[in-house]
């Protein structure tokens, strides 16, 4: 059974940072296509990166900002969140495609301004 827990949102100021992580279970990271989205209040849910075999994708709103890694050893994903804006305020999910698309919980990330 594949489960996903994210953690390591919080609240921090405009330009501060924060590193998401996704501890996986049941499938392993480095060969699945992995990937963070997130969705704020009243808006669609929105793309932020994803890594695979065929690479990384950051989308246009992070790039320079974000960066998503794997720690094989601990089966988990990372997103590096770097000057943060309010505008980044928001649920992150953890998503792995494996045939279907597994989710996690999400974590909350509120910057302030």
């Amino acid at each position: 059974q594949v489960h996903l827990v994210e953690s390591g949102g919080g609240l921090v100021q405009t330009g501060g940072s924060l590193r998401l992580s996704c501890a996986a279970s049941g499938i392993v990271v480095s060969r699945t296509y992995m990937g963070w989205y997130r969705q704020a209040p009243e808006k669609a849910r929105e793309l932020v990166a994803t890594i695979g075999n065929s690479g990384t994708f950051t989308s246009d709103s992070v790039k320079g900002r974000f960066t998503i890694s794997i720690d094989n050893t601990k089966n988990t994903v990372f997103l590096q969140m770097n000057n943060l804006k309010p505008e980044d305020t928001a649920t992150y999910y953890c998503y792995a495609q494996l045939g279907r698309v597994y989710w996690g919980r999400g974590t909350q990330v509120t910057v302030s301004s």
